[in-house]
């Protein structure tokens, strides 16, 4: 029964894998499709959300099958829980890519970035692919260290929806409400999709060390 556990908490780690690796080359497609308005690669991403989501329904019910057959306690039970919000963070950085992704259409043929914000978004899209490829790594290899990293990544991205914002109110913005409303929408995707990273850093370093995941 305990070799039998064991497989079982192995496998759950490595749909955590795949699903880090899913939303990463989410955010990657969603990117390029909001900055060159590629109505194929948002559908993509899309149409491969709802793998995402297949993943964590598959975590979930493994989380509640665990428990209810193993009973498990201490560094067990720590893993078992910490794996479903591991999960949750994990899928929500998948609806944000989603949410990128539909942004794009919404406003195709056009391009729904400004020309002088494709910079700062370019950035945003590369910090995120950073974080999310950390991720992956952090639970592949249950790298605490490396999953402490995570909050210096964010606040890179912080920095730049500061900058996209401070560009949003000046005097010199000359595409409209919409436009205006998109960009702040698309700014708060990145962000949150990047503290979304920062939950799932903090959740491996408290299954490894049992530190308290602070604030």
């Amino acid at each position: 029964m305990r070799d039998v556990f064991r497989s079982d908490l192995a496998q759950l780690a490595g749909t955590l894998v795949a699903m880090a690796g899913e939303v990463r080359h989410a955010l990657r497609q969603a990117t390029r499709a909001l900055l060159t308005a590629d109505q194929v690669l948002a559908e993509n991403v899309l149409a491969d959300d709802e793998g995402i989501n297949a993943m964590y329904r598959s975590v979930e019910e493994s989380v509640y099958e665990l428990l209810a057959r193993q009973s498990p306690v201490a560094g067990d039970l720590r893993a078992i829980i910490t794996s479903l919000h591991i999960a949750t963070d994990i899928e929500r950085m998948g609806d944000l890519a989603e949410h990128i992704a539909k942004t794009s259409l919404r406003r195709k043929p056009e391009i729904a970035v400004p020309a002088e914000l494709h910079e700062i978004f370019t950035e945003m899209g590369k910090v995120a692919d950073r974080m999310a490829k950390k991720v992956v790594s952090v639970l592949a290899e249950r790298d605490a260290t490396l999953g402490a990293e995570l909050e210096k990544d964010d606040d890179e991205m912080d920095a730049l929806e500061r900058k996209l914002f401070k560009a949003l109110f000046e005097s010199e913005w000359q595409h409209g409400i919409e436009a205006a409303v998109d960009t702040a929408l698309l700014a708060r995707f990145y962000e949150r999709y990047a503290d979304h990273a920062v939950n799932a850093g903090k959740q491996v370093v408290y299954l490894v060390t049992g530190a308290p995941l602070g604030e």
